[in-house]
């Protein structure tokens, strides 16, 4: 097999995960706009109906709004033609957060991980790891989620893994001491990524994310640009709750992109959608399951067209 058919096996692996993923919002979406279409000409009641589906998938209320009117202004005949305009529009949304996640200009490039507890940013971490190991990348990781013992070791086994060195300390260390360790560590040997774990942090919490806050200020001793980036764990089954952590989080710590995980476990894949456009900032992964291989790089189109179900 050659690196090009090598290379389309693994994008219609990735496109059978992600429409697997998303069946659960595509096949809500689908059922009722195709319910509403086979009872006849789409009268005013039935198109606040579908901009009810579109808010229950938490595409957002504007979006739902804009998207039922344009249906309701088209002489649709068919499921499959309303499912495109759907997909337009949807894409029209996530094409300009579909930004991948540039690694360059520091040395170590640092990456800050942050979320609230079970979005999934230790796993993220490994499969990120894995991720820059593959490009050729050496990477440190920073175990800098001191509180959980489980965490510790969860990120210790995804370094082995991954050929990645672990920077490690006892349960209860202090996060922020383990972060500028792990940043002169990584300096000294020249590491192109250091990957940075923390506590999963409920936004409402003052004091843990005071502790979040410290961890950013002590990395600016050692390196004033540092972090070079701050992604943003989301767990999409938490559907309209994910609009408030961006927002806390983004003041906090400084988000500059996102990591949709958890998709392939609810019928509310929309929020993307609805993040993108109230915050427009950069989605560069997105999850659909637990293996390796179930992280990839976001890309709006095939996003839009598996959200509504398209082919």
């Amino acid at each position: 097999m050659n690196d090009s058919t090598q290379a389309e096996a693994g994008k219609k692996n990735w496109w059978q995960r992600l429409t697997g993923g998303l069946q659960r919002t595509s096949s809500s979406i689908s059922s009722a706009i195709s319910d509403l279409i086979t009872r006849g000409p789409l009268a005013p009641e039935r198109i606040v109906e579908i901009e009810e589906t579109l808010i229950r998938a938490d595409l957002g209320l504007d979006f739902a709004a804009r998207i039922a009117t344009t249906i309701g202004e088209g002489r649709y005949q068919n499921l499959a033609e309303v499912q495109t305009v759907l997909a337009a529009e949807v894409e029209k949304v996530l094409a300009p957060v579909a930004k991948p996640l540039m690694v360059a200009g520091a040395r170590p490039f640092v990456i800050l991980v942050v979320g609230v507890n079970g979005s999934g940013k230790t796993t993220t971490i490994g499969k990120l790891a894995a991720r820059f190991r593959a490009e050729g990348k050496s990477v440190m990781l920073a175990a800098g989620d001191t509180f959980r013992a489980a965490a510790i070791e969860q990120l210790k086994i995804w370094g082995t893994r991954s050929g990645a060195p672990v920077i490690a300390r006892a349960q209860g260390s202090d996060p922020a001491g383990l972060a500028f360790d792990a940043l002169t560590r990584a300096r000294e040997a020249g590491t192109d990524v250091l990957l940075v774990d923390t506590a999963g942090r409920l936004q409402n919490r003052a004091e843990l994310m005071d502790e979040l806050e410290k961890i950013v200020r002590v990395m600016k001793k050692v390196d004033a640009q540092a972090p070079h980036a701050v992604l943003l764990v989301l767990d999409a089954t938490v559907g309209q709750n994910a609009l408030s952590q961006v927002e806390i989080f983004q003041k906090i710590a400084g988000v500059t992109g996102l990591v949709m995980t958890k998709l392939d476990g609810t019928a509310r894949g929309g929020i993307l959608v609805a993040l993108a456009a109230k915050f427009g900032l950069p989605v560069h992964f997105i999850g659909v399951g637990e293996g390796i291989d179930d992280l990839a790089p976001f890309a709006a189109n095939d996003f839009a067209r598996a959200i509504v179900g398209g082919q």
